[in-house]
């Protein structure tokens, strides 16, 4: 009589062989032998785990998009995004630290002059950055700017950092070199940390006779040149240099401040009586954006031909119809200092504040630490208060996240 145990065990193997085969046609590894099955099954029939390697990378959680990361953001969180706060270059102290995570401040300005060099001064934004958080700028980065156009402004000295000279000087070099030596600058201040300059000055001075009575600019010789043509190339070729070293260049102060006499930092009522919304002066700022610039700066003067009743921050005029309509300008419309002006003295922080952001407005610099609380207060009472108001204020910060994005 047959072995009928031996018999169940070939037929057994055949049903596991067959298994086996159909599997491995399913999936592609390679079958068993018959002598493998019927000997039992083989360590090797059981398949190992595959290999890190072999297994499909895991797919990275895509970046929130700048109004995902906008809806996260409370409104205090809101307001700091469009506030920037001046700290001193040599290294910011408990105040300024405290007022920056307290205030959600999302942008910081290095302010006076430091002769460090780019170590220290790298290790000085590190302990201004130590102070992002979820609960601070809702885990956003800070802008870091600094001012560095050459000659008597130069905020950055030292180890590391070039000796630039004034923008007259590099106005009588060639445009490639302009734009190789601002390369170089932008990644030295790169190297600090610094990701923002308020550079260059694209205000046209009229004429070299001029230029020692126009205190802001030509007195200092930060102008490139007298010719709004000539103005306007070396101003995108410094533009250009910046952005290739890694630095957002800021284009300023619109629509210029070559023709006044007197300075909107230490004088008031400062007036422009000639520049027009279509004077040849708007040039230099018209090239810089056509050439992918996302930053302006605007003039704290008044322009009597232009919006005779409001300051540049004050002007919808200014900022609206003639920098985002004529210009096509989609980027941050950045204030110079609104904090310190004399220009701005007769109104209080929270109407310079509130003034400045209803007039279209993305950013406003203030260099006085001091004044952000009360800022910031006005801003986030005004925007539950009118939904108007919010509504800008929510622009505004979607611009500096869409701008930090690369958008």
């Amino acid at each position: 009589m047959r072995n009928t145990k031996s018999s169940g065990l070939h037929v057994a193997g055949r049903l596991v062989l067959a298994g086996t085969l159909a599997i491995a046609l399913v999936t592609g590894m390679a079958p068993m032998s018959q002598a493998h099955v019927e000997g039992g099954l083989a360590s090797s029939a059981i398949p190992d785990a595959a290999p890190a390697s072999a297994l499909p990378a895991a797919v990275p959680a895509a970046a929130p998009t700048p109004k995902q990361a906008l809806a996260k953001l409370t409104l205090e969180q809101r307001v700091g995004q469009v506030l920037m706060m001046g700290v001193p270059a040599t290294g910011a102290g408990k105040s300024d630290l405290s007022t920056l995570t307290r205030y959600k401040i999302g942008n910081v300005f290095l302010k006076g002059r430091s002769s460090a060099g780019v170590k220290s001064t790298k290790a000085v934004v590190a302990k201004i950055s130590a102070t992002v958080s979820a609960s601070s700028t809702g885990g956003q980065k800070r802008f870091v700017a600094t001012d560095q156009e050459g000659g008597n402004v130069q905020v950055l000295k030292g180890p590391g950092f070039s000796v630039m000279p004034t923008a007259l000087r590099q106005g009588t070099w060639s445009t490639t070199t302009i734009r190789s030596n601002a390369t170089t600058w932008a990644k030295q201040l790169s190297a600090a940390g610094i990701n923002v300059n308020l550079a260059p000055v694209a205000d046209t001075v009229p004429s070299a006779a001029f230029a020692p009575y126009n205190s802001p600019i030509g007195y200092w010789h930060r102008e490139f040149g007298y010719t709004s043509g000539h103005v306007a190339n070396d101003v995108a070729a410094f533009a250009q240099g910046m952005r290739a070293g890694g630095v957002a260049p800021v284009v300023k102060h619109f629509p210029g401040l070559g023709r006044v006499t007197r300075n909107t930092d230490t004088s008031s009522n400062v007036k422009d009586t000639t520049t027009t919304r279509t004077s040849a002066y708007i040039k230099p700022f018209a090239k810089a954006v056509a050439g992918g610039t996302r930053w302006v700066m605007v003039s704290n003067a008044y322009y009597t031909k232009i919006d005779a009743g409001h300051p540049g921050p004050f002007s919808s005029t200014i900022m609206k119809t003639m920098l985002r309509k004529d210009l096509g300008f989609t980027g941050i419309v950045v204030s110079d200092d609104m904090c310190t002006a004399r220009q701005l003295s007769p109104w209080s922080y929270a109407t310079r504040a509130k003034n400045f952001f209803k007039a279209g407005g993305t950013m406003m610099l203030c260099v006085n630490a001091a004044a952000i609380p009360s800022i910031h207060q006005a801003l986030v009472a005004e925007a539950k208060a009118s939904p108007a108001f919010r509504a800008k204020i929510d622009a505004a910060a979607l611009e500096v996240l869409e701008t930090r994005a690369g958008k």
